[in-house]
């Protein structure tokens, strides 16, 4: 694993009460160990921006490629992750889908190992400043276009970039998406039909306090938290770690300065819906933009959200995959079809 790091980088955020167990050195600790697993080559580096924010990027290509390379194969499949998420989570992912083109994560602006700004308190400013990001990252890069996928909250910053941004994007896949819907009829405190237990629990105090907060002041029993209400972590990734690598991991992402989090508050309501619905935009999408929708048939997200995108795109290509025995995160419960899925969409472009 090459880690261009530098830890000055974040050091707006290095310093902590001692009583809260986490900092920049332990998460990349965390992070390290989950990609060694990765068995191809791996590149990983701060990426600068013309804010002086920095985006954490991990790029995956294989050590054999299957072809000749051609444009279409060097086009790179770039993946972006939900809220409490980071690169680390898509360590199913990154060795089977870069068999035939480069794959990038990267940590969102005031996630994980990246920048934490502070955001704007108004939901179009706090969504363009992740849009922006995502861009200046790009041109940072030199990235003509992209696949681009993003998973919950990914993939309604994903929508909103493709919009922005039309001409970099060749295939949308969305997972899950967050922040299409609209807010019900009976308010937005109204749960959604199989929402986990602690979801409901974040609900409750999201209209005080920031999403994460209670995982900060617990402090050094803010891992337990972790553990105890987000069992699944662990259990989606225990095949590859018998112990509490990913939770912990997690707990390192969400237990720094809050930044991407408060974002994330300013844009929604009550967690659950966007106060900017993306139904209202997505016919701004370009025609010619195909778009793929991966659901979990046993996620809290409804899949039907799909029916209505492609109703709103009536002439585009627009469809939706529901896979079998997958909660919200998909790419983790079913990797194995979720990594089919994605192939075969990625080899469908062709310029």
């Amino acid at each position: 694993m090459q880690d261009e790091s530098d830890s000055k980088s974040v050091s707006s955020w290095n310093w902590w009460p001692s009583w809260r167990p986490t900092s920049t050195h332990q998460l990349r600790n965390a992070e390290t160990k989950i990609l060694d697993c990765v068995q191809n080559d791996l590149w990983a580096r701060f990426v600068s921006l013309p804010t002086q924010d920095k985006i954490w990027t991990v790029s995956v290509t294989h050590k054999t490629p299957q072809a000749p390379p051609n444009p279409a194969s060097q086009r790179p499949l770039v993946m972006v992750h939900g809220l409490c998420g980071g690169v680390g989570l898509w360590i199913r992912n990154l060795d089977p889908l870069c068999r035939s083109r480069p794959v990038l994560v990267f940590d969102l602006l005031g996630f994980g190992r990246s920048s934490h700004p502070r955001f704007p308190t108004d939901p179009s400013q706090a969504e363009q400043l992740s849009v922006d990001s995502i861009e200046h990252w790009r041109q940072a890069l030199g990235l003509e276009s992209m696949i681009l996928l993003g998973h919950s909250l990914g993939g309604y910053l994903a929508t909103s970039y493709a919009i922005q941004h039309p001409k970099r994007v060749k295939h949308l896949i969305l997972v899950d998406p967050w922040g299409f819907e609209h807010i019900p009829e009976d308010g937005p405190a109204a749960a959604r039909p199989g929402c986990p237990y602690w979801v409901e629990g974040l609900i409750s105090v999201a209209s005080r306090f920031n999403p994460l907060a209670g995982i900060r002041a617990a402090g050094p029993w803010g891992p337990k938290l972790i553990h105890r209400f987000r069992p699944d972590i662990k259990s989606k990734f225990e095949d590859m770690f018998d112990d509490q690598t990913m939770t912990q991991y997690i707990y390192h992402c969400n237990a720094q300065n809050p930044s991407g989090e408060v974002g994330f508050r300013i844009m929604s309501e009550s967690m659950l819906w966007a106060k900017r619905p993306m139904l209202d935009r997505v016919h701004l999408l370009p025609a010619g933009l195909p778009v793929t929708l991966i659901y979990g048939a046993r996620s809290w997200m409804d899949s039907k959200t799909g029916n209505e995108v492609a109703k709103r795109r009536p002439t585009s290509y627009t469809q939706t995959v529901v896979v079998k025995g997958a909660s919200h995160h998909v790419y983790a419960d079913q990797p194995e079809e979720f990594n089919r899925v994605v192939q075969s969409i990625c080899d469908s472009v062709v310029d």
